[in-house]
């Protein structure tokens, strides 16, 4: 005979090989204090309703704290016998109450009772994600502010296009930062629906209060359709969606560090915090930390894949393939924590070099969109003749092997003999920044106020 917790109708051992694809405790034990708030939460419930007696309902919520206990002291054993967290807490349980804690399942299932567990524990990332998110805008606002009028030359195609400042760069990543936080709080309002109470897949005959539960665990409401309730990973999929756009964010600022610290670049140098060097050579000191950054990010994208492929063919309700929720979500919001840790050390730990940006910023002819903007009002050309204008004055500059501010008067005259000395104003990267007071323009004046729009904003988060 089985000694399964379920195993009434089994008469012999399962195989070895189904114990050890169909055990999870070794991951699900992470689930262990949502286990115990849930299940206090439905015995509360159950004491409530009269359909366990409230002598019985207190000796259970007892037991349940002192599971809690052992639990937040690392003092509970998990065992693997006993398949996952669900059982282990149960089976703790009645060795600490007895024959009552066999009540505490009444009218539920594991299904919902997993299903609750888990957006609780995604409720929670999300929280402590939102706070970490938080923490790495308000370091890049801080630099941006510091950095709000250092020249660096903006790319496109990584090619030099535009000059720009650091802070205005900075803060670009803000606002993408920004909007990760908002999809990760969008994802958090749609899973705050308590799937207690809609047992295996039908519901249950006894009269419970799921309204109750829902609230006693911080939910908004009850969800609507039990078929639904146990068979949903939709808040795990738009997690881990929005956990792989913010990774893919991280991931190319950690690019962006691990370019601008190459010799080659030398816009930023990490300290001996954020870098390592090599077995063999001695001058190194790589950016391992922003690399990892980089590479990390895979993990918490394939995350996202994973779980898509193993709900795509799904039928309702539940599959034991949904087993396979948790692991990859564990990794990847760990992933994803550990990375914005990482990003907003070395932000707060890089040294910047100023000149060799403002040096860097003058090169590959950047200055030439302020020189056709400059046509275009001084004497009211079309930007499309003044585009070809400007064209003919770099491929002149280019010849000379000078910049466009090095090219004498005359010699632009003969291009475009209306040119006069006012076209000396917009030539330098300095006035070309300064220039683009537009909303949302790289200026310095737009640079401080915008941090300082953020500093406001984040105080309080």
């Amino acid at each position: 005979m089985t000694s399964k917790i379920w195993g009434g109708r089994f008469k012999s051992a399962t195989d070895a090989v189904l114990e050890a694809i169909n055990v999870s405790i070794d991951f699900d034990k992470r689930l262990g204090l949502q286990d115990v708030r849930g299940s206090l939460a439905h015995v509360a419930m159950l004491g409530e309703t009269g359909i366990v007696s409230r002598d019985d309902a207190a000796k259970i919520a007892d037991g349940l704290e002192r599971v809690k206990a052992e639990i937040e002291n690392e003092r509970f054993h998990f065992s693997r016998a006993l398949e996952d967290i669900h059982m282990n807490v149960e089976s703790r349980l009645a060795e600490l109450i007895g024959p009552a804690a066999g009540r505490l399942h009444t009218a539920r299932s594991r299904n919902d009772q997993v299903a609750t567990d888990f957006r609780l524990y995604i409720r929670d990332q999300i929280d402590a994600l939102d706070v970490e998110l938080a923490d790495l805008q308000l370091a890049l606002a801080t630099r941006a502010r510091d950095e709000a009028a250092s020249v660096m030359p903006g790319f496109t195609h990584l090619q030099s296009a535009q000059p720009v400042t650091l802070g205005h760069h900075l803060l670009a990543y803000v606002e993408m930062i920004a909007r990760d936080r908002g999809r990760l709080r969008d994802a958090r309002a749609r899973l705050n629906e308590c799937p207690l109470g809609a047992a295996a897949l039908a519901g249950t005959s006894f009269p419970i209060d799921r309204a109750m539960t829902a609230h006693a665990l911080g939910f908004d409401r009850p969800t609507a359709n039990s078929l639904d309730s146990v068979s949903d990973r939709d808040f795990v999929l738009e997690t881990l969606s929005a956990a792989a756009i913010c990774a893919t964010h991280l991931s190319r600022f950690a690019e962006e560090i691990v370019l601008w610290t190459t010799p080659q670049f030398g816009f930023i140098a990490l300290s001996d915090k954020f870098t390592t060097g090599s077995s063999i050579m001695p001058q190194k000191r790589n950016p391992d930390a922003a690399e990892l950054a980089r590479g990390k990010s895979g993990r918490v994208i394939g995350a996202l894949v994973a779980l898509l492929v193993v709900m795509k063919g799904l039928p309702l309700a539940y599959s034991k393939d949904m087993q396979e929720d948790k692991e990859g979500a564990f990794d990847a919001l760990d992933t994803l924590s550990l990375c914005i840790a990482a990003i907003a050390g070395m932000v707060r730990d890089m040294r910047v070099d100023r000149a060799r940006m403002k040096a860097a910023a003058g090169a590959g002819y950047a200055t030439a969109t302020d020189l056709a903007d400059w046509l275009v009002r001084a004497l009211s050309l079309p930007f499309r003749e003044a585009h070809h204008v400007t064209g003919r004055i770099v491929a002149l500059a280019e010849a000379r092997g000078v910049g466009l501010e090095d090219l004498t008067l005359e010699e632009m005259r003969s291009v475009e003999p209306r040119i006069n000395a006012d076209v000396c104003d917009v030539l330098g990267v300095e006035k070309s920044v300064q220039s683009r007071r537009s909303f949302g323009g790289t200026a310095p004046d737009n640079v401080r106020a915008a941090a300082q729009v953020w500093f406001d904003r984040l105080k309080d988060k």
